[in-house]
């Protein structure tokens, strides 16, 4: 079922669109209508506003585009035992698996920021991500003991790929891959694209703290996206268009345990969720590699994470320390200005 509605961001961001649904904004013929619909899709609420000449051709791209979301959540899921990656997982020690394009595309990513970042981006990481689940949920802090039993499972050199032959192979027993920092941005790429064969210029797809735009509004200059807590003296909003802007870091999801907050980010090195209350907003050129640089950067920190946002062209990021609730402290990394 689609649906309209108003919903505030989930993530770190928030979109501030200056134009009122369903209003015409084009003096230009045909005038193109804004609409804007959500549905639940990898564990999150997906959003997409978009313009569109009238609200069958709205519907239509929208209902593709949702689809593409669910088809990505069938093959990348770690909920879901029958996923494509669950089943790779089940097949962890021994022989090559063939996997799906689309799979064999984000696990590429992966591991070219896995080994850009030195292991910071880690899609192996679920055991310990596991444990910290259960520690959100308990108040208790996993034992040394259980972080190394898991530590000992993690490792992305551990997870070879062959792009000739499509397939992948998780060397050691019992791996487990977590695709929640670099799934939904790419969701976000391929809605974007479904929406463009439809006839959609004008777009924005947010998945959490993921966001996707495509041309900017009819009338406007860009897509207007808000930055919580920004760095002094920076400007609060970004304009963009096609673009994605991801926000990652351990200010939103974290559990208090003995007077110390950990993050729902792990880092993959200590095994321990962050505790440096970072928020990390990059812009890049695809939602594919933003999701998952925020994430890296969150585990880098700030001058690591800096030199990583180097290695890539076209993107930016912003970087800052907040103490939960206190406002962000001054820390300074780079511009973050639309690539």
């Amino acid at each position: 079922m689609l649906y309209f509605t108003l919903q505030k961001s989930l993530s770190l961001i928030c979109i501030v669109l200056l134009s009122f649904a369903f209003s015409p904004i084009s003096a230009e013929q045909p005038k193109l209508l804004r609409y804007e619909y959500t549905q639940i899709h990898m564990g999150v609420q997906a959003r997409i506003v978009l313009y569109a000449k009238d609200r069958e051709q709205a519907e239509s791209a929208v209902i593709a585009a949702f689809h593409r979301f669910a088809q990505l959540e069938d093959i990348m899921s770690d909920y879901r035992p029958t996923s494509e990656l669950m089943r790779l997982c089940k097949k962890s020690g021994g022989s090559p698996v063939s996997i799906s394009s689309e799979l064999l595309l984000v696990l590429g990513k992966a591991e070219e920021i896995a080994e850009r970042s030195r292991g910071a981006f880690d899609v192996t990481v679920s055991p310990l991500v596991k444990l910290w689940r259960t520690a959100r949920k308990t108040r208790v802090l996993p034992s040394k003991e259980e972080i190394q039993r898991a530590k000992n499972r993690v490792g992305w050199q551990y997870l070879k790929l062959n792009k000739e032959k499509q397939s992948a192979q998780l060397l050691r027993p019992d791996m487990l891959l977590d695709l929640g920092g670099i799934a939904k941005g790419y969701a976000g790429d391929e809605a974007q694209a479904i929406l463009k064969k439809h006839g959609i210029q004008s777009a924005l797809v947010e998945a959490g703290g993921d966001i996707v735009v495509s041309n900017s509004p009819p009338n406007e200059k860009g897509w207007r996206i808000e930055i919580e807590q920004p760095l002094k003296g920076s400007d609060k909003y970004l304009v963009v268009s096609n673009c994605a802007v991801s926000t990652s870091g351990d200010t939103a999801q974290f559990v208090e345990i003995g007077g110390r907050y950990y993050s729902h980010i792990v880092d993959p090195k200590t095994g321990y969720g962050l505790s440096d209350h970072i928020a990390v907003t990059v812009v890049a050129p695809n939602g594919l590699t933003s999701d998952a640089l925020s994430t890296a950067i969150s585990v880098l920190g700030r001058r690591r994470g800096l030199r990583l946002v180097k290695q890539y062209s076209g993107v930016s990021a912003s970087v800052r320390y907040v103490a939960p609730p206190s406002p962000a402290l001054d820390t300074e990394i780079t511009p973050l200005l639309p690539p």
